[in-house]
């Protein structure tokens, strides 16, 4: 199928051919994804019946409620990956990246930065980037919350909340991107021969603060974190994370219902500084979804901001999150990540992939054809070397490895839930794996091959029957 437009592409200039090669493989990685998003929307359409296997654990109503929302999204997905993959191919068809590059220079010079000073011109340049990528973005964005999400019962947000909440990640986005870029532009420039050791360095540094803050300073400019009040959940936790050596410091609750009622539930630290953070959607006693209003007041009380008049309405509907025993077989299987050295683990591929990448660059970084034939014939900005060789030269490798550590994301999940297990929670770890897949309407039914490709965790059935010899624990 291919021969003919590889063998165009060889008689081709050396810039021609790399930039007709970056085409045709983005090209054939959204047909292969859309190829897989068809099987699986076959599946979605043609199991319109609780299979045998799960007549057990599952209802006719929630498996028809979980099919149709997966087909909607399924639906929105293709439409919006379309636009996508045609949007990228215009810009590159079209030279958008070099003309943003000079109405950069344009700007800067105008504010009396001369082409000396191209931090400062790659700098408007993200930016620019960045809001036109916000801009395109937010159709989608808006469709995706107040059609599919508020159609299937999720959306918890009002078009005021949403809005404010975008611009307010954009601005913090903004706030560490750009001086994060301006530091390693300036790293690449004096580091000398050596400059991918220092530039990995630096980024290595800026992962681990990031992560270290991210919950103590970052999430909470979007979302109210409490302490765990006082209570048998808390001595529990505190109890399973003491047996098992977690340096737990503090557990959180985080209302995470004012925007939607998926779950969640994670840890974050380093050293002898853990917390636990718990999404008041996991959590049956605390889910503001599973709250009845004063019968006196219901009518009279405005809703609270981001929550839409309809949001204690639809929580009523059904019973969210899980019981306290649940939820701790949900972070007992959490915890297994940690006692079984899985964050360590990936974040030494992570770490190792980017040295790998930067060493990668910085041999590639001298070819001006790979500049030439993205629009760059007399320039060589840094920035537009990163993005180039990046985003695009990098894809294949990209998607392989992505490959591999969705692989080996499964098998750390089956590793999570035997750890559970041994802690005497496979019975609980059990229930609550269903009540989450029902909670977010996960359709339980997968093609092999989309699931192979796709699913970083197993499907419900392989986890349940991984943990049902064990259920009596």
């Amino acid at each position: 199928m291919w021969a003919p437009l590889l063998d165009a592409l060889w008689a081709l200039p050396l810039e021609k051919r790399i930039f007709g090669a970056v085409l045709l493989f983005s090209w054939t990685v959204y047909l292969w994804e859309t190829f897989l998003a068809q099987r699986q929307r076959r599946v979605y359409r043609t199991t319109t019946h609780v299979p045998k296997e799960l007549g057990q654990i599952m209802d006719s109503e929630t498996f028809e409620k979980s099919r149709l929302y997966q087909l909607d999204k399924s639906t929105f997905s293709f439409w919006s990956g379309l636009y996508s993959e045609t949007e990228g191919t215009v810009i590159l068809l079209f030279g958008g990246i070099p003309y943003l590059w000079n109405f950069s220079g344009v700007f800067c010079r105008r504010a009396g930065f001369g082409p000396e000073y191209e931090i400062t011109q790659s700098l408007v340049f993200l930016f620019l980037a960045t809001l036109f990528s916000a801009l395109t973005g937010l159709p989608w964005s808006l469709y995706n919350t107040f059609v599919i999400e508020e159609k299937h019962g999720f959306n918890q947000q009002t078009l005021g909340f949403f809005m404010k909440d975008a611009i307010k990640k954009f601005v913090v986005t903004q706030c560490i991107l750009l001086p994060v870029t301006s530091l390693l532009l300036y790293i690449i420039k004096i580091g000398g021969d050596y400059f991918f050791i220092y530039a990995w360095l630096f980024t290595l540094v800026v992962s681990l603060v990031l992560v270290t803050i991210y919950a103590d300073y970052i999430a909470p400019l979007f979302d109210k974190f409490i302490p765990l009040p006082e209570g048998t959940l808390k001595e529990e936790i505190e109890v399973m994370a003491k047996n098992i050596d977690f340096p737990l410091t503090k557990v959180y609750v985080v209302e995470g219902s004012k925007r939607s009622s998926h779950s969640n539930a994670y840890f974050y630290g380093f050293f002898k500084n853990k917390r636990i953070v718990l999404f008041d959607t996991l959590l049956e006693e605390y889910s503001m979804l599973n709250k009845e209003p004063p019968e006196e007041s219901s009518s009279e009380s405005p809703p609270q901001e981001g929550e839409s008049p309809e949001t204690k309405a639809k929580g009523r509907n059904k019973k969210q999150g899980c019981k306290n025993e649940e939820v701790l077989a949900v972070l007992g299987h959490e915890l297994g990540h940690w006692k079984l050295g899985h964050t360590v683990k990936n974040i030494v591929i992570s770490q190792m992939n980017s040295f790998l990448c930067f060493f990668l660059f910085a041999i590639l970084i001298g070819q001006k054809e790979l500049f030439a034939a993205f629009g760059f014939y007399d320039t060589q900005p840094t920035l537009i070397g990163l993005m180039i060789i990046f985003q695009f030269i990098f894809s294949p490798y990209n998607e392989v490895l992505s490959f591999c550590l969705t692989v080996l994301s499964r098998r750390f999940e089956f590793q999570a839930d035997a750890f559970a297990k041994k802690l005497g929670k496979a019975k609980d770890l059990y229930s609550a794996l269903i009540k989450l897949n029902k909670d977010n309407l996960g359709f339980p039914v997968s093609d092999w091959l989309f699931s192979m490709w796709h699913y970083s965790h197993p499907p419900l059935l392989e986890r349940l029957q991984a943990l049902q010899d064990s259920k009596q624990d």
